[in-house]
């Protein structure tokens, strides 16, 4: 089908904030990111606590433990010396940001600043603090957390013993917390990355995918709009160029089948149209014709009205006749009976019943036993209309007319003046006439309906002149087995 460009207009920030006005592939696009941004703060809020908790973790259990050996040497010392001399020289840094000496009078000395900066940190001594430092046993341990200088503390204070002093460490969290933030910075952005990744994917996915659909949704709405169908070409159907044939070509091919149908039955409605008004010109014609000289009738002698109203009786018929064909045609009305199994003996047999009381002409049947899945009414219009054919074109005829049914296949010879061979191909043509049926009465729709039915039924028509003479009309359906 050829695409139909239509410009697209600029979406208002009414519109982008309402999902439900988006296109498909920008939904498809926007509902991954979704996902994708859901899964991934998911997993990056569970990998940030578990790396923070571990990080956190790490650092205060290396922290506990260069305490726990602090003590120990401090209390080691003191067991073996008695006391542990200049204080001042104890010193186990273990890469603290510092390490210093608190006296029992409160006075420190700083053994080691931070490694980095030098900085030494200031902070307020608590009375906890001075209950270890003026502690008589060694290796007491006291650890808290504290703010100074706009900066996060942790805090050991070890007892040297004998009321001597303790030995402090100070470590930074804020370097750690730091890290953590950073961490949770990268995270962040990664996910971010991600989400647009997926979004970006997605986009180029969803429009993939909805590129048919809009051609689709262009063409039905261009047809639904101007009720055109020729400009529509429906392409022929199969794979995409990639291989592929899913369900949105499928709805293509089920698409492009559709409007070939449409207008295919547009064009067969249009000459269905045509066709009859040609035909209908001629009866109404000759009726316009009587009704006028009906004006006259005094004027007419008796065998003249007797004429005249046998002719508007006639042709009132005709007329009534050929209505009644194309409202058929027109409405396929044998397409509403329901299917069902038919034994093609019964309904040649109905017709022969029928067309005998009406014709008093001899009908055979000769059939076997045949079944097929169809709707009786319509098969029994199917095998009538040649039938009749058959006695129409040869009312003076004396010969029986025969039905016969074979494996499926309805034959109706006669013995009348045969078809034309080069017009056996045009007998199931809606509103043709032979050369020497034009003079009958009749619409030319008999057969074309045969055709119709015959064709809804999965069969087909067929037509020729038996060999001693007359013609063989009829047609061949599947067998159904039970």
């Amino acid at each position: 089908m050829t695409d139909t460009p239509r410009p697209e207009a600029p979406l208002r920030p009414a519109v982008l904030l309402n999902p439900g006005s988006w296109r498909l592939g920008t939904r498809f696009a926007a509902l991954l990111a979704l996902v994708a941004a859901v899964t991934i703060a998911l997993i990056g809020s569970l990998a940030y606590t578990t790396a923070a908790t571990l990080i956190r973790t790490d650092v205060e259990n290396e922290f506990e433990r260069a305490v726990s050996e602090v003590a120990e040497a401090v209390v080691a010392r003191y067991g073996s010396d008695g006391d542990l001399g200049d204080s001042g020289t104890f010193i186990v840094p273990g890469g603290h940001s510092q390490v210093q000496y608190l006296g029992p009078d409160g006075s420190r000395t700083v053994a080691v600043a931070d490694q980095d900066t030098a900085e030494i940190l200031q902070f307020p001594v608590n009375s906890k603090d001075m209950e270890i430092a003026t502690a008589g046993d060694p290796g007491l341990v006291e650890i808290r957390e504290l703010v100074a200088d706009g900066q996060s503390l942790r805090l050991a204070t070890v007892s040297i013993g004998d009321s001597q002093g303790a030995v402090q460490l100070v470590q930074r969290i804020s370097p750690t917390e730091a890290i953590i933030g950073r961490l949770a910075t990268q995270i962040l952005w990664v996910g971010l990355f991600v989400a647009l990744c997926a979004a970006a994917v997605g986009w180029l996915i969803g429009h993939r995918m909805t590129d048919r659909l809009v051609r689709l949704t262009d063409a039905a709405e261009y047809v639904s709009s101007t009720g055109r169908l020729d400009p529509v070409t429906p392409e022929s159907g199969g794979e995409e160029t990639d291989g592929s044939h899913d369900e949105v070509s499928r709805l293509g091919d089920a698409f492009d089948d559709m409007l070939a149908k449409l207008t295919r039955s547009k064009e067969e409605q249009r000459r269905l149209v045509q066709d009859a008004a040609h035909e209908l010109r001629t009866p109404l014609t000759s009726l316009h014709t009587n009704v006028q000289v009906l004006g006259r009738i005094e004027r007419l002698s008796p065998q003249a009205r007797e004429r005249l109203i046998d002719d508007l009786q006639g042709e009132t018929r005709e007329l009534t006749d050929l209505v009644n064909e194309l409202v058929g045609l027109a409405t396929g009305d044998h397409e509403d009976e329901p299917m069902s199994e038919v034994a093609l003996r019964e309904v040649a047999e109905r017709v022969a019943a029928r067309t005998r009381r009406r014709t008093h002409r001899e009908i055979l049947v000769d059939a076997d036993d045949s079944l097929v899945w169809g709707r009786p009414g319509s098969l029994e219009r199917a095998v009538a209309n040649p039938v009749e054919n058959s006695a129409k074109f040869d009312p003076e005829g004396t010969e029986p007319i025969e039905i016969r049914v074979r494996r499926g296949t309805v034959e109706i010879i006669d013995r009348g003046p045969g078809i034309d061979p080069d017009e056996l191909d045009r007998v199931f043509e809606r509103f043709y006439r032979s050369t020497g049926a034009r003079g009958l009465a009749g619409s030319g729709l008999g057969l074309a309906m045969v055709r119709e039915i015959a064709h809804a039924h999965g069969g087909e028509v067929l037509a020729g002149n038996r060999e001693a003479g007359g013609a063989v009309i009829g047609f061949r359906l599947p067998l159904y087995t039970r």
